[in-house]
């Protein structure tokens, strides 16, 4: 019996020490979770937008259209004033297009940054030094019906 009463604060000092290390990982799998979940978005919105141009006809060389902008800024060529982009931080001018004569269309977001929700876990660096991720470029290309 007098073992036993010896281990009464043993548990609680176990918890102490692993409630640290349970919180890093999980803000480590969170972190990692929304970077994955807004690089699919940007991908998949790009795909969009390249899909959507190869049955448009190419306007001047140099610009996007403001339809394919949209969709991968709000994933619509319609959005209405109160939409939200579907990831922060999103830019027109990092959204270009460009036409090839082979016949292709290439939409291409330049250097997407992912913004962390805390740059750092008990002193463990979720982040770079400017609180996020770069996830360079983006990019979709796909032929145009003939």
């Amino acid at each position: 019996m007098r073992k036993h009463r010896l281990q009464y604060g043993v548990a609680l000092i176990e918890l102490a020490l692993s409630i640290p290390l349970m919180i890093v990982l999980s803000m480590i799998v969170i972190e990692f979770g929304r970077a994955l979940y807004e690089y699919n978005t940007v991908t998949k919105s790009v795909r969009d937008a390249v899909r959507y141009l190869t049955v448009q006809l190419p306007p001047a060389p140099t610009s996007c259209p403001s339809a394919a902008t949209k969709l991968v800024r709000y994933g619509s060529i319609n959005p209405l004033p109160a939409d939200k982009p579907l990831v922060p931080g999103l830019a027109n001018a990092a959204i270009s297009c460009t036409w090839q004569a082979s016949g292709t269309v290439t939409v291409t977001v330049s250097s997407y940054r992912f913004q962390s929700m805390v740059s750092n876990v008990f002193g463990l660096q979720l982040s770079d030094a400017n609180g996020g991720i770069n996830f360079g470029n983006i990019a979709a290309t796909m032929r145009m019906p003939t």
